[in-house]
């Protein structure tokens, strides 16, 4: 049956000796990687981490922001996010590679393998008109070997190709190239009489840019942080400090800039907007001047109270003249009447003069009164004092009458004060409402005037202490641990790796070639039992096993002696069958030995040549019979005498060769006479080791199996197949020979043994 009860688990045991055989593989992988890694530490500099901070202001940049939709017009406060393309803008990194110079690079060579970066000071430099720089699309580089002497050997590649090649030139010289003319001169650093080694390389400024943009890293380290963290790993520390430091100076400059250029175009703007509005400031006031002049008034709110308590005095005025007036035609009326000729005037009359006169006239009508009383209508006083008092009344009268005609005119006049106040105060509303529109217009253009004047001078103070957007909080600063793993540890890293390759290398191959290459997997694929092993022969013999050998292989052919007499363990099992798969390996090198092993215990022992159709015993036996088996078979005239063939060195061991191949090696093999031959061998022998056709080939050893009492199968290390070995578990399954056992050719079996002279070797 086929092998059905496979390990599972792994066989540590046996993997260690299979790698114990192939020590030479661990030394070689463990030599070549950390010689691998010994180049790559050479060839590799060591990189430092540099870093860099950055605070973004989040800040009200607008100065019109607070003056309505106004603010509008000049943007919005930007953020973090959009801050970080503004800092890595292929613009900016442009700037700061034409600051630096940084898209020329130099690296000089130190020793064995190893290439530094020169910055910022190298030996010798390259450099070329500023409109190649500007026009460079590719980057040209310059090998550059100066000896003791000063002469220089200088070789320009653009990428691989050679452009200009300079022998024994003396610093500065001009190379000519397709890209145009460079200048190879040295620098103050150059040492004379020493020699040297260096690169140099040139990019056009857009080219180093995007070189620069791959190599710094911008992030936000918290997304509700307002900070950005710059980054870059370079071998030279002072480079990575000098780009992440002017980066940030370049960016701030650039945010100044745009800060000056929106405060310039506000304060032009706010220049003009003056201009404007103290043409229509001074306008409006002008119009307010003349309309008010227009209309007499100051103040529109003062007027109307003015002209109300004008209108009240005036009416009080008129009453009063209207009462007075009235007061004056009564009194005139009584004095004019005859029966009052020398009656008391009653009235008041508020006019001094006329009030004394009447007062005057009052007096003497009381005289008159108080002498009638006393006296008789002829007294001559009362006469006097009658005819005083008759000429002081028409005076009355008369006086009455000049202060009615003035107080007509006082009323008429009133009235028309009063009229005129009424027409004034008619006016007002409007004027008013004309007023305030004229003012509104005069008090928005003076607000707004007086609000670009203030923030004039505030855009002349944002232009004076213009702030960067950026502020550091850690200028750029180096990692006190470089990159990567140390020297130490990739060597450690390199010699385990090149501990694990062989193991990983015999894996794959064993997976690749399908074949076996020890005994544990023959085991492993096949229940088949294994008779023996037999290791590599460098002898060059043919025959090992011979009564003065000790040599591994011929003890281990001793070996599988014993196994095969424990296998013929009938007195009657004397006939063994010799087979493999294919040619090659190594089924007549095991048959001779065998047989001769046999011989060696004294026992009659016969090689039986019956590989018909590829004949080899012969000549591996170095012998030359007259008769082979096949003449045999094919005649009856040759005896079995003839055929069978003494071997000098093995004493007790004959052979019987092929002889010719036949026409019908089937046929001739499936006579009767294959079978009365070998009944007759039996005989005559202990045992008859037969040497027959590969099965894999041919069926003739599975005719031959009538005739034999067990079968060899020989497989060779590395050389057979497993599908070879599954075909022997097919016929060890069938049973289609007997006592099928194997015999593992090639194999390091010979190391298990701590004895004999191994030739092997």
């Amino acid at each position: 049956m086929a092998k059905k009860n496979s390990s599972d688990f792994i066989d540590f045991n046996a993997l260690l000796k299979l790698y114990l055989s192939k020590w030479y593989l661990f030394v070689i992988a463990v030599v070549l990687c950390a010689f691998i890694a010994f180049i790559y530490i050479r060839r590799t500099p060591t990189e430092y981490a540099v870093r860099a901070n950055v605070l973004i202001t989040q800040e009200n940049a607008n100065p019109m922001a607070n003056f309505g939709g106004l603010g509008e017009l000049f943007g919005a406060n930007g953020n973090v996010d959009d801050e970080i393309f503004v800092l890595a803008s292929h613009s900016l990194y442009k700037d700061v590679v034409k600051d630096l110079g940084t898209n020329v690079s130099h690296s000089v060579k130190t020793g064995f393998l190893r290439w530094e970066m020169a910055y910022p000071e190298y030996p010798v430099d390259v450099t070329a008109d500023a409109g190649i720089i500007d026009t460079l699309r590719t980057g040209i580089t310059f090998k550059i070997n100066v000896d003791k002497h000063g002469k220089a050997d200088i070789k320009a590649k653009v990428k691989r190709s050679v452009v200009a090649d300079v022998k024994d030139a003396s610093l500065p010289a001009v190379v000519d190239t397709p890209l145009g003319q460079f200048t190879v001169s040295t620098t103050q650093y150059y040492v004379p009489g020493e020699d040297l080694s260096t690169r140099v390389s040139v990019y056009g400024y857009d080219t180093a840019a995007e070189k620069l943009d791959k190599d710094v890293v911008c992030d936000i380290p918290n997304k509700r942080s307002n900070v950005i963290q710059m980054g870059i790993d370079t071998p030279n520390p002072d480079y990575g400090k000098d780009i992440l430091n002017e980066i940030v100076k370049k960016y701030n400059k650039r945010g100044i800039a745009e800060k000056n250029a929106q405060s310039v175009s506000t304060a032009s703007f706010i220049d003009d907007r003056l201009a404007l509005l103290s043409s229509d400031l001074a306008k409006a006031e002008k119009e307010i001047q003349d309309y008010k002049q227009r209309k007499g008034i100051v103040d529109v709110q003062a007027e109307a109270v003015y002209q109300s308590e004008k209108k009240g005095k005036i009416e009080e005025a008129l009453l009063t003249a209207e009462t007075q007036s009235e007061v004056l035609r009564m009194t005139q009326a009584f004095v004019a009447d005859p029966e009052n000729a020398y009656s008391l005037i009653p009235m008041s009359i508020d006019n001094k003069s006329l009030q004394a006169s009447v007062e005057a006239y009052n007096e003497l009508v009381l005289k008159r009164m108080e002498l009638l009383n006393n006296a008789k209508p002829n007294n001559s006083v009362l006469k006097g004092l009658s005819a005083q008092i008759d000429a002081m009344r028409g005076n009355v009268a008369e006086s009455l009458g000049k202060a009615a005609q003035s107080s007509d005119i006082t009323i008429r006049d009133l009235r028309r004060e009063k009229s005129l106040a009424d027409a004034r105060l008619g006016d007002i509303p409007t004027q008013e409402r004309e007023f305030l529109d004229m003012k509104r217009q005069q008090t928005v253009k003076q607000q707004l005037y007086l609000f670009l004047l203030q923030r004039r001078e505030e855009t002349g103070m944002l232009l004076a202490n213009a702030l960067p957007k950026g502020t550091v909080i850690d200028e750029a600063y180096t990692l006190s641990e470089p990159l990567g793993l140390s020297n130490k540890t990739l060597l450690a890293i390199a010699m385990l790796l090149g501990l694990c390759l062989p193991p990983l290398y015999l894996y794959v191959r064993k997976l690749l070639r399908n074949r076996f290459e020890t005994r544990q997997e023959v085991e492993a694929v096949t229940d088949v039992p294994i008779l023996g092993e037999m290791c590599n022969d460098r002898s060059g013999n043919t025959l090992v096993v011979t009564a003065s050998s000790n040599s591994s292989a011929s003890e281990l052919f001793r070996l599988m002696r014993s196994n095969l007499t424990f296998i013929l363990n009938d007195p009657r099992d004397k006939v063994v069958l010799m087979t493999s798969s294919t040619s090659g390996e190594g089924k007549s090198f095991i048959s001779i030995n065998l047989a001769a092993s046999l011989a060696l215990l004294g026992k009659k022992v016969l090689l039986v040549g019956l590989d018909i159709r590829k004949p080899r015993l012969a000549e591996y036996l170095g012998l030359s019979p007259k008769f082979g088996i096949t003449q045999y078979l094919s005649s009856d005239s040759i005896e079995l005498k003839q055929i069978i063939s003494h071997i000098p060195d093995a004493p007790g061991l004959d052979a019987i060769c092929a002889g010719p191949v036949p026409p019908n090696p089937a046929e001739l093999l499936s006579s009767q006479k294959v079978d009365r031959l070998f009944a007759e061998l039996r005989t005559m022998y202990d045992y008859v080791i037969v040497d027959t056709a590969p099965i894999g080939l041919v069926s003739d050893t599975f005719t031959l199996d009538r005739i034999a009492d067990a079968a060899i199968y020989v497989c060779r290390v590395n050389h057979t197949p497993l599908s070879d070995l599954q075909l022997v578990n097919e016929i060890h399954e069938q049973r289609r020979l007997k006592k099928l056992s194997l015999v593992i050719n090639g194999s390091a079996a010979h190391k298990r043994y701590g004895y004999g002279n191994d030739s092997s070797k």
